[in-house]
């Protein structure tokens, strides 16, 4: 029988521990001379371990103990800084409009790059300094362009670019360098691509190679330690952007497999299985979602709500044919699209339009009249959902002119 990786990781941790208690076996100091960079250090992965897939999994207050332990045994060293800036970011991504978590993820990070500089200074190889420079500032970007920081996210940008520029190449060393690369490869292509206005940003950089940085993403999806989820995260989103469905419907179901309690992770899940038709997958995850939601999970909220709601209505409305159950799912969806202020995502204007089609098909046309003009009065004019509540309106009025004939003969 296989023993699963948390339990090999626990059992190796114990081994490691009870080896510290005994100094002629196992001695903290003379192991860490025998490792120039910590992101090559095993005895590090492996007392970390336990603490990341926490993290991943959102239960912070654990990881937080591990994370404030390496504080202490590496002082002076930007990865247990990094890694509790990790941990608050993390508490943003299910939902990026909440900003109750970034002045002590910017201030973690601002740490990492402090003690990295310092680093960088004073080592003679700088590959460690420069990847934990590259992704402190890549964070700070990323945090800074959900905040339309649009100065400080550049300034961010370029030093990440340039600690990135320094460290590609070394994948050999560590894989987690090779992260840098394939962030590099594929965005560096992807981002004047689609955002030109970026372009003079990257214009004194190399140029990257979209498939090739797929590849090293999936090397370091395979192989890192600390950057493993980090690419896979990224890899979700690109699968997705390369059309590659399937791809991204495994990586999804993989990740929640392995971070049950991971509301992105599931989310992503419950809406690439619905893409790909895995229709009883969808609404097991969706109704796992709004499950944890309702019992007040970290990290379970609108965002999500929002999306498990719309899938369950959508199934019951067009698969099951349950009026009665697609309506509450929609109006579950309308109402965490208000709470998350998304009025402009596709799933509210979605589950308006699908309430108008379900009241026209019920022939309460006043009611379907007042779900398309509430499309039509605050919908984007070239969204499919625009027209479709054009279309439908000029229906239901018909269907009205008929109604009213056909009661008039009779």
């Amino acid at each position: 029988m296989r023993m699963s990786m948390n339990k090999l990781t626990g059992l190796l941790l114990g081994l490691l521990l009870s080896f510290s208690a005994q100094a002629q076996l196992y001695s903290l100091s003379d192991f860490d001379k025998k490792y120039d960079m910590l992101l090559k250090h095993p005895g590090v992965q492996i007392e970390s371990a336990e603490a990341i897939n926490a993290l991943y999994n959102y239960k912070f207050y654990e990881a937080d103990k591990e994370f404030r332990w390496l504080r202490i045994r590496y002082p002076n060293h930007p990865m247990p800084y990094f890694l509790m800036g990790l941990a608050e970011w993390w508490k943003i991504v299910p939902n990026t409009e909440v900003t109750d978590y970034d002045d002590k993820c910017v201030a973690y990070l601002d740490t990492a790059i402090a003690k990295a500089e310092k680093l960088y200074d004073e080592k003679e190889s700088k590959i460690e300094p420069a990847f934990f420079l590259a992704a402190a500032y890549g964070f700070k970007g990323r945090l800074y362009s959900e905040r339309k920081k649009w100065t400080k996210a550049t300034f961010a940008a370029k030093n990440a670019l340039k600690y990135f520029k320094e460290c590609k190449g070394n994948g050999d060393l560590s894989p987690e360098l090779l992260f840098g690369d394939g962030l590099y490869d594929y965005y560096s292509k992807w981002i004047p691509e689609n955002y030109p206005v970026l372009k003079p940003v990257l214009a004194f950089f190399p140029k990257g190679n979209k498939e090739q940085g797929i590849k090293e993403l999936e090397k370091t999806a395979n192989n890192a330690f600390y950057t493993r989820t980090e690419a896979r995260y990224f890899l979700l989103q690109i699968y997705s952007m390369e059309n590659q469905y399937e791809k991204a419907y495994n990586m999804a179901k993989y990740m929640w497999q392995q971070y049950p309690d991971n509301p992105y992770f599931e989310r992503y899940y419950a809406r690439s299985a619905f893409v790909r038709g895995y229709t009883n997958e969808a609404i097991s995850a969706s109704q796992s979602i709004l499950g944890k939601i309702e019992r007040g999970m970290d990290g379970y909220e609108a965002v999500s709500g929002r999306t498990a709601a719309y899938i369950l209505a959508y199934i019951n409305h067009n698969y099951n044919h349950d009026l009665a159950q697609a309506k509450t799912y929609y109006q579950k969806s309308i109402d965490f699209a208000k709470q998350s202020n998304s009025y402009d995502a596709g799933y509210y204007w979605a589950s308006v339009l699908s309430l108008g089609k379900i009241a026209t098909a019920e022939k309460n046309y006043d009611q379907a009249q007042a779900y398309f003009k509430e499309v039509l009065d605050k919908a984007d004019k070239k969204s499919s959902q625009y027209k479709e509540a054009k279309q439908s309106l000029d229906s239901n009025k018909k269907s009205r002119r008929e109604e009213r004939r056909k009661a008039r003969r009779e």
